[in-house]
């Protein structure tokens, strides 16, 4: 069926007005005509390929990447004249040049540097398949569309409707026309047996102007990044926030996560995100991911790698950037981002420190918390699950406060188990406190309050953003390592939650709130840092040295 020879015309003329030296200025590195000229060579069809031209420029860079040329005469080059005399000529000159006789000729255009040879040989075996005389490249593009009829404007729609639910609406792009060859002629390359093959949207760019090349070099410089991440009761979801923050910035690339089997709270998340994901029980089933999404940048952020797992990654060939990993993969590791504790190492790959913490949106765009002599407002909250149940220990503090007219406000995060009890206690003991659960606009509370307690987690960087003076209690003893949560910038940290006891808790509190001045100065240290370029500087780090 397939072995009927075949000709790929790239006609490709010097005098472009729109943008000049169009078809030979790089495009991502490299000349224009030489993506279509690779996407024809890597077809699996035996394919002969022939530039036509006026420019010695595009024939010399023709040649040099393999390929025949011939000279188009000047009268086949001004900007009126269309393709169908162009490759009528070509067809002819070169069979005779050539001695070869063809039955079928595509014409690619070199402005459609998004073609790939899957697309090219899919459309092929569909023309031998169908038996088409012409088949012409398309894209599905529905629209409410209206038309001009006598100098009035009129619907080309019957009903008005979502684009989803419109009928199609085929146009066709400059990516191929395959037709037999009987029907290549002076005035037409068309037979009766015509019909549309549908690509992809992002190969159907057809450069014409500047803002087609901005977006053609966008998609060329597109990557796939596969965040593998995890988020279960134990852990928490600070990991999770994490890559979804990152994965929101990354609005020029492909967007895969995969995340583990047992993170039952992570899995809810994503799978609301509307990313892609994938749930994984082991490393073979990352390998197998990687493999087959064609992934380009793997981010790890489920704590401490080791060097085995880092080094099979590296097999691949992709960028490898773990996040708060304290372990044996790190100096294998592209690129290892630890903004939540202080140098412990001088790998030159490892990044240290609050310059790197992810902040997300809602928190660059926030005004801080106002200060004032008196407390009023005291904000509790311990993250997405909360595993040592500080919470309860918190709220029993607040029993030995609630002599004071004070309103406290407690934020129960998405995977805490214990909410109805510390609702049931709130109401029995007639507590001057507000149980809110799975908050989705943070700096809304956080402005309010002229008082917080916390975890050591990544909420503090989001505290020390609003200036909110703070007292830290660790969850566990890797919290402790989150060298942030200093007095020096602004947090009283008392260490491990489940050793603190509750009158230190509450004395604290109490002094804190009799010590206006304090305060201030946490305050003020807090206002004094720079937390809001970590997102820029992460994303420098990613997206280095990548090609």
């Amino acid at each position: 069926m397939y072995r009927s020879k075949i000709l790929v015309i790239i006609p490709a003329r010097g005098g472009s007005k729109g943008i000049p030296k169009k078809n030979i200025r790089l495009l991502n590195g490299k000349p224009l005509i030489n993506y279509t000229i690779e996407a024809t060579k890597n077809s699996e069809f035996n394919i002969d390929i022939l530039v036509t031209t006026d420019d010695l420029e595009i024939a010399y860079i023709a040649k040099k990447n393999n390929v025949n040329v011939i000279k188009r005469q000047d009268y086949l080059a001004t900007s009126e004249i269309t393709l169908d005399p162009v490759i009528f000529n070509a067809v002819n000159q070169w069979e005779k040049q050539s001695g070869e006789e063809y039955n079928v000729v595509i014409t690619i255009q070199p402005t459609s540097p998004l073609l790939t040879s899957k697309t090219l040989d899919a459309a092929i075996k569909e023309f031998y398949l169908k038996n088409y005389d012409t088949l012409i490249s398309g894209v599905n593009n529905p629209h409410l569309s209206w038309t001009k009829d006598s100098g009035c404007f009129k619907p080309l729609y019957t009903e008005r409707k979502n684009r989803q639910y419109l009928p199609s609406h085929y146009v066709e792009t400059g990516a191929f026309v395959i037709t037999k060859r009987e029907f290549i002629e002076n005035d037409n390359r068309f037979g009766n047996y015509v019909s549309i093959y549908e690509i992809p949207e992002n190969e159907s760019i057809d450069i014409d102007t500047a803002q087609d090349w901005w977006i053609a070099e966008k998609e060329l410089k597109k990557k796939r990044i596969l965040f593998i991440v995890e988020g279960f009761e134990e852990i928490g979801l600070g990991h999770i926030y994490r890559t979804l923050s990152l994965a929101y910035k990354f609005i020029d690339h492909e967007i895969i996560f995969a995340v583990s089997k047992r993170s039952n709270l992570g899995i809810s998340k994503i799978s609301n995100s509307n990313f892609t994901y994938f749930i994984f029980e082991s490393e073979n089933c990352i390998f197998d991911i990687i493999r087959t999404e064609n992934i380009d940048i793997v981010i790890n952020d489920w704590l401490d790698t080791d060097k085995t797992y880092i080094k099979k990654l590296k097999r691949f060939n992709v960028k490898i950037v773990n996040f708060e990993d304290l372990g044996t993969g790190i100096e294998f590791a592209d690129v290892v981002i630890n903004d939540l504790y202080g140098k412990s190492n001088n790998l030159t790959n490892v990044y240290w420190g609050s310059k790197y913490f992810c902040a997300r949106d809602e928190f660059l765009l926030a005004e801080p918390s106002n200060f004032n002599e008196e407390v009023k407002e005291v904000l509790v909250m311990f993250g997405g699950t909360d595993p040592s149940n500080l919470t309860k220990k918190v709220l029993d503090a607040v029993k030995l406060l609630n002599n004071l007219s004070i309103h406290f406000t407690f934020i129960l995060g998405f995977g805490y188990k214990e909410k109805q009890k510390i609702i049931e206690d709130v109401e029995k003991n007639n507590l001057n406190v507000s149980v809110v659960c799975d908050v989705k606009h943070m700096t809304e509370y956080m402005q309010k309050a002229d008082l917080a307690i916390s975890s050591q987690g990544r909420t503090m960087y989001e505290l020390a953003i609003m200036q909110v003076p703070t007292i830290l209690l660790a969850q566990h003893e890797r919290e402790t390592l989150h060298s942030f949560g200093e007095l020096k910038n602004g947090f009283i940290n008392l260490g491990i939650g489940k050793e603190i006891s509750i009158t230190t808790i509450e004395g604290t509190v109490r002094w804190l709130i009799n010590s206006p001045q304090i305060r201030l100065q946490m305050k003020t240290k807090m206002g004094d840092l720079n937390l809001t370029q970590g997102m820029d500087n992460v994303m420098e780090l990613i997206f280095k040295d990548i090609g």
